[in-house]
Parts: structure tokens; C-alpha cells; sequence
């Protein structure tokens, strides 16, 4: 089945504090980005890439993917102002007869093969979409202002992660339905579709602070 892998890029990562997008944050000398990019292209499991760039970061993304020698990646596109927008819009690059969008956040850097190839299997099995999951450890409360309202039983909860893998015309329909979502599971369940959970890994870590940056670094 032919896999088409969404990278959604176009974050401002205004929580880095920096002066350019978080996809193109230091990463041991590197753009962020650029890990993402170079773990899809070795993938056997991808046959190729689309980019949702920052807007005016387009060419950036293109030299980029060249200077790796990521010959996967097929097309950079504008992203836009929320990331269910994103994927639309990076959507619209992937063929009619794509079977499998894989959608992966930049902002999640050490992807794996085994987590790519776990999201995908369920495919095969009937489900619309899976994703990766972790269980959580804290106690988790729902608060309103500063007051606790409510505790929340978490032996039902995980935390997701990315990378996501629908199937590509499940997917097409819920992104085309509107809305907007943390992330496109929530959009295929959202449309009906069956989401399945499957075992993520504790160092798909999301960078959101100066600090993930740091443990990410030391995981590579």
C-alpha cells in the first residue's frame, strides 16, 4: 500500500523564546526538522513526504529536505493558521490513490520505525486510523480557574502522541468536514471513524520548552 507522511511544521513554538518557527529550533546544530525528516525518509515503511511549512519558510524547507538528500519529500506547502488547517492543506498534495496518510509533528523529532510500522498495521485489520499512546502516570484533575473540580480516573486515559496513520480518504473526509482539533484523530473520531490505540514510546517527546530541546539532544 503506498504511505504518504504529513509533517506538520508550520508551529510558531512561541514557548522557545526563539526568533524562527520551532521546526527550525538547534537540535545539536541542526534544524529540528530535520531529524523528522531524515528517520521518514530511511523508513521502509514511507514512500513519501509532504511539508507543512512555516508561511515565508517555504525554500528553507525545500533546501533543507535537499541538502539531507531526502529525495521523499514530493512537496512543501504553506501551512496555515491551525494545524487541522495544516494537514488540509498538505492533504491536497497527496494523490487520489494514496492508501495510508501518516501525519507526523516536527515537534516530535526521534520517530521511530517500530512506532511507524505499529500505527500502520491496524490499518490492515479494519480500523480507520491509529496512534500511538502511553499510559499516564500522574493523577490527572480537571480544574476551573485555580480550583480543583473534579478528579479525573485515569485507568481509561493515555497521553497521544504522533506519528498518526489513517486511512488517506477516512482522513480527507474528516479534514474536509471543518473543525478544528489538537490532533486528526480527534477529527476522524469526530466523523465517526475507529481509532485504535497502539504502544508509543516515551521519547516521542513533544518540544514545547527550551528544556525538551535539552533532553532530546541527549537522547540522540
Amino acid at each position: 500500500m503506498s504511505v504518504w507522511a504529513i509533517v506538520a511544521a508550520a508551529g510558531r513554538g512561541d514557548r522557545l523564546g526563539l526568533d524562527r518557527p520551532k521546526a527550525f529550533a538547534a537540535l545539536r546544530g541542526r534544524p529540528l526538522l530535520a531529524e523528522s525528516l531524515e528517520r521518514l525518509e530511511a523508513s521502509g515503511w514511507v514512500d513519501a513526504i509532504v511539508v507543512a511549512a512555516p508561511e515565508g519558510w517555504e525554500e528553507p524547507v525545500v533546501l533543507l529536505a535537499e541538502e539531507l538528500g531526502c529525495g521523499k519529500v514530493s512537496s512543501c506547502v504553506t501551512g496555515g493558521p491551525t494545524r487541522a488547517e495544516s494537514v488540509r492543506l498538505a492533504l491536497a498534495e497527496v494523490p487520489d490513490d494514496a492508501a495510508v496518510a501518516l501525519v507526523h509533528d516536527a515537534a516530535r523529532p526521534l520517530v521511530t520505525e517500530e512506532v511507524v510500522g505499529r500505527v500502520l498495521e491496524p490499518l490492515g485489520e479494519g480500523w480507520d486510523g491509529a496512534v500511538p499512546g502511553l499510559p499516564l502516570a500522574d493523577t490527572v484533575k480537571r480544574v476551573r480557574g485555580e480550583a480543583v473540580v473534579e478528579t479525573v480516573p485515569r485507568d481509561d486515559l493515555v497521553a497521544v502522541q504522533t506519528p498518526q496513520a489513517f486511512v488517506a480518504p477516512v482522513l480527507r473526509r474528516a479534514v474536509a468536514a471543518g473543525g478544528d482539533a489538537s490532533d486528526c484523530a480527534a477529527l476522524v473520531e469526530r466523523a465517526g471513524g475507529r481509532v485504535k490505540v497502539v504502544p508509543g514510546d516515551p521519547r516521542l517527546l513533544k518540544v514545547t520548552e527550551p528544556s525538551d530541546l535539552e533532553l532530546v539532544a541527549s537522547w540522540l
